[in-house]
């Protein structure tokens, strides 16, 4: 974090410092979790739904903690250099002091902030985007799915004076989340990716999904941009609902930056972006000019579908400046978007695995089994170890049919079925006719495991796809040969 006062951070965080002298400087980590404080951080006591981050302040202390944030007055030892500011709420103190920080830099350099959203996507474009702008200036993006309304702000705090992009990834489990992270970050660019049904059961049904999502446009200011997937008709419509200037991307005609002639393949996956010409006012000196570019771009990554978040993060790094042809190589070097999602592991024998076992939802269950079926050569039989697709709510029986019986309509060799969450799966695969294939169904992981050491051939290739809920990432990790 950027050096604060202690009467600066509760001023900012509109809490009562309690104990420490008020103009003592603090620079180190925010954390909320006390095992990872260490000497000079700041621990925020977060009440949380199963445990409360009080009983862990003594821990803090002990660790070196310069300041606790509580949310009532801690006894600390005499001795002790921890300082103690008590504020009404927790969670609102930790997104004002996440604001405060970003407005600080923002104000004092050339920081610029981009926030990502959409139903799919997000981590991936993400770990794309901090991929090629950190070979232009600091970069600060959150580590794995850090975007909630803990992890976000967290995330922001750990920008100093010198930071030059920030990328926030902004997930959201209700109305109002999305807008409450763009409210603290106040992005110059917001990014929607997709609206899709992942996490429909929480938000009640697909058409709140996209009020939710469409809360990253709707209050940017006319100075910052809306950068929209323009081959989602429900993200397009987002056009209507921002007062920022809008850029589209995808394969459509209408895009300003063009995907085309898509392909991929065990190597990975490859696509043209056309560009338009940047408006000088955008570019960072040095940046791209002139004339519209088009970049061949090769990604290590397997998927059709990664080629959108791919064309997302090379057109917010083309908005800021970066030439398309850097961004397209800094992307090159990536060798997976993140673990445990679409992560090409060579098991034994021969058996090839796709582990995609992080997060699920029917669009994207529905790209990893197409491309399953793609890069799978001549000769080789395909296997989909398919656990539940959580979060569904009313949609969950539908959906998990629909699966099964693209299964079926892509001509999978064999089907495995985990967990009864996936029942319908099965069900739907069973009973569709004109299929060549088997589809298994087990009940408990461990037991998946034993029965995957018998079903699964040498020279196979298996796509793993589940929640992160149902288990099976390790699943397929074992077969892929990561050691334990």
């Amino acid at each position: 974090m950027i050096a604060l006062t202690l009467a600066e951070i509760a001023a900012a965080v509109d809490g009562e410092l309690v104990r420490g002298a008020a103009d003592t400087t603090v620079t180190g980590s925010v954390e909320t979790d006390s095992r990872l404080v260490a000497s000079g951080s700041v621990f925020f006591a977060l009440l949380g739904e199963e445990t409360d981050g009080h009983r862990f302040v003594p821990a803090a202390a002990d660790a070196g903690a310069a300041l606790v944030v509580t949310e009532r007055a801690v006894d600390l030892p005499d001795d002790a250099p921890t300082a103690q500011i008590v504020v009404a709420d927790g969670y609102a103190a930790l997104a004002a002091l996440a604001h405060e920080v970003v407005a600080r830099v923002r104000a004092a350099g050339a920081l610029r902030v981009v926030g990502i959203t959409g139903s799919n996507g997000k981590t991936s474009t993400k770990n794309m985007l901090r991929t090629i702008l950190s070979r232009v200036g600091e970069t600060v993006a959150p580590e794995g799915s850090f975007n909630n309304h803990v992890g976000a702000p967290v995330s922001m705090l750990r920008i100093t004076a010198d930071t030059r992009f920030l990328v926030v990834e902004m997930g959201a489990s209700g109305i109002g989340h999305i807008a409450k992270l763009v409210r603290i970050a106040e992005p110059d660019v917001g990014v929607v990716l997709k609206v899709g049904l992942a996490h429909a059961g929480e938000f009640g049904g697909i058409d709140a999904t996209e009020r939710a999502k469409s809360e990253m446009v709707t209050d940017l200011p006319a100075t910052a941009t809306a950068l929209l997937n323009v081959d989602d008709d429900r993200v397009a419509r987002m056009r209507g609902r921002t007062a920022a200037r809008v850029v589209g991307f995808g394969t459509s005609a209408g895009a300003d930056y063009r995907i085309g002639g898509v392909t991929t393949d065990r190597d990975g996956t490859r696509f043209t972006l056309t560009a338009p010409p940047v408006e000088s006012a955008d570019a960072v000196p040095g940046g791209p000019s002139g004339a519209p570019e088009t970049v061949d771009v090769r990604l290590a990554i397997l998927g059709e579908h990664h080629a959108m978040n791919a064309a997302a993060a090379l057109s917010v790094a083309h908005l800021w400046g970066v030439p398309l042809a850097e961004g397209a190589a800094a992307l090159a070097s990536m060798t997976r978007a993140e673990r445990w999602r679409m992560e090409l592991l060579q098991g034994p024998d021969g058996v090839t695995v796709i582990n995609d076992a992080y997060n699920a939802s029917p669009d994207s269950t529905a790209a990893a089994l197409r491309t399953l079926a793609q890069v799978a050569r001549p000769g080789e039989r395909t296997v989909a170890v398919l656990g539940e697709m959580a979060e569904l709510g009313e949609y969950s029986v539908e959906e998990h049919d629909r699966i099964g019986r693209l299964v079926v309509r892509l001509g999978i060799g064999q089907l495995v079925v985990v967990g009864r969450g996936a029942m319908a799966l099965h069900q739907a695969a069973t009973l569709e006719g004109s299929w060549d294939g088997e589809s298994v169904f087990i009940e408990d992981v461990d037991d998946a495991v034993r029965a995957l050491q018998e079903i699964v051939r040498p020279g196979d290739v298996v796509l793993v796809k589940s929640s992160k809920s149902a288990g099976l990432r390790f699943v397929g990790d074992r077969l892929g040969g990561v050691p334990e």
